[in-house]
């Protein structure tokens, strides 16, 4: 599919960007060449290829799950103008 400089104008105006003449026609072959570049990786048979999440075969280390700091929930919690059950209370705001 290729794009002519008047259908690149009109695509211009539509979007509200400004673009003269000589610009309008660099344009239009750019875009015609991506769509070029996009019609012939279409054309490719890609039904033998099994589908990837991601292109290199690698496994993330895991690290262990262990706790690394202290509970001072009710330490913090003291700080606290009010809290209940070791929930924080705060003022209303939505009635």
């Amino acid at each position: 599919m290729a794009l002519d400089k008047s259908e690149v104008e009109k695509i211009a105006q539509l979007a509200r960007l400004h673009i003269s003449a000589e610009e309008a026609e660099e344009v239009a072959g750019r875009i015609t060449d991506i769509l070029a570049l996009i019609d012939q990786m279409q054309a490719v048979d890609t039904s033998q290829v099994e589908a990837l999440a991601h292109p290199l075969d690698v496994v993330q280390r895991l690290r262990a799950d262990e706790v690394t700091e202290q509970d001072r929930r009710d330490a913090l919690q003291e700080l606290a103008p009010a809290s209940e059950d070791g929930l924080y209370l705060v003022p209303r705001v939505i009635e």
